[in-house]
């Protein structure tokens, strides 16, 4: 019964993001796993413990029109309750007219354990958005003289030129994941509200996000004995991943793999929807290499994009940061590994 009502859940979401003519892209991270409250609330407590952790991200640096987003998160797990409950603040930066995005979200997980071998999480998370863009660095039509070319800055439009032009909004993001110690299947569904993100007077409305991931673990072998007091082996092990995304009209598919030789983490994977054209392109995005540490406290974790598609190496293609640290305040000593907890990739 249990099961039923998970994959239920589950089904329903993904039928409620299919539902929308979506116009616009959220920021995003290669990283995905690394992200995981700004991927799906469900992921709230998942590891267990005590958990902070950043995300950067510089995409196409070469480029005027770049992406800078930054995100930092923190979560705890409430074993008394089974729940777990976060807080994520992630900005944004967007291309040459300053588009600034800042949002603050409060996440709340339950674990409801199904059997000996399956949990169902089913999570929330309620956001505030600030976003507020500066025009002082662009150049208007009207700025332009049609015989000369030159450019008069004193002609300005007082309605956008020099204005710094504001919004706020609340919104709501659900999801759910189902895992197991192998294999994780989830769903979220961010901006169910849609609200309207305008900087001016009009009805602009933020399009709802649809995110499918999963993937599963495949033990290769064991590594040497650690050198600690567990008398266990070094881990080794792959885990493909995969990472499904739909706002309006843009979908978006990433794929790939994990090879975990503990304390080193190799990452690559694919970007894009081949057999999906846009405007006559093969949907093709980058290729991204990722390498990583683990220990028992912290996950450290590289990324590089390298653009596939029309833009060309020659953007920069994308760099990336992330870093995970664990805390376990029940207890003095070092973080016990055999916690019930997600098997996700290490960053």
């Amino acid at each position: 019964m249990y099961m039923r009502k998970a994959l239920i859940l589950l089904t329903a979401l993904f039928v409620l993001a299919q539902a929308n003519e979506l116009k616009a892209q959220d920021p995003q991270f290669s990283q995905f796993y690394a992200a995981p409250l700004y991927i799906n609330p469900a992921f709230t407590g998942a590891s267990g413990y005590t958990r902070f952790g950043v995300n950067y991200r510089n995409q196409w640096p070469n480029l005027q029109a770049s992406f800078n987003t930054f995100s930092f998160y923190a979560d705890h797990y409430l074993e008394s309750i089974t729940s777990g409950i976060g807080v994520i603040v992630t900005t944004d930066k967007e291309g040459s007219a300053g588009l600034n995005s800042t949002n603050f979200g409060l996440s709340y997980a339950y674990q409801l354990k199904l059997n000996d071998y399956l949990v169902f999480r089913p999570g929330v998370q309620f956001n505030f958005f600030s976003r507020n863009a500066g025009f002082q660095d662009l150049v208007f039509a009207n700025q332009i003289d049609p015989v000369s070319g030159a450019i008069d800055p004193t002609v300005t439009d007082p309605s956008v030129v020099n204005s710094d032009l504001r919004t706020s909004f609340v919104d709501i993001s659900v999801g759910g994941v189902l895992y197991s110690p192998r294999l994780f299947v989830g769903a979220a569904v961010q901006h169910i509200t849609e609200p309207n993100q305008s900087l001016i007077d009009g009805d602009s409305p933020l399009p709802r996000r649809l995110t499918i991931h999963g993937g599963y673990k495949i033990t290769i072998g064991q590594g040497p004995l650690r050198k600690d007091l567990t008398y266990t082996y070094k881990e080794r092990s792959f885990t493909p991943v995969f990472q499904y995304k739909q706002q309006g009209e843009f979908s978006q598919l990433d794929f790939g793999g994990y090879l975990y030789l503990e304390p080193i983490n190799f990452g690559v994977q694919y970007r894009g929807l081949p057999f999906k054209q846009f405007e006559g392109f093969p949907n093709n995005e980058a290729l991204v290499f990722t390498l990583g540490v683990t220990t028992n406290d912290f996950n450290i974790g590289y990324s590089y994009d390298y653009t596939i598609s029309e833009l060309g190496i020659e953007t920069g293609g994308a760099h990336e940061f992330s870093m995970t640290y664990f805390l376990d305040f029940t207890k003095h000593h070092r973080v016990p590994r055999d916690r019930w907890k997600i098997p996700c990739p290490k960053n």
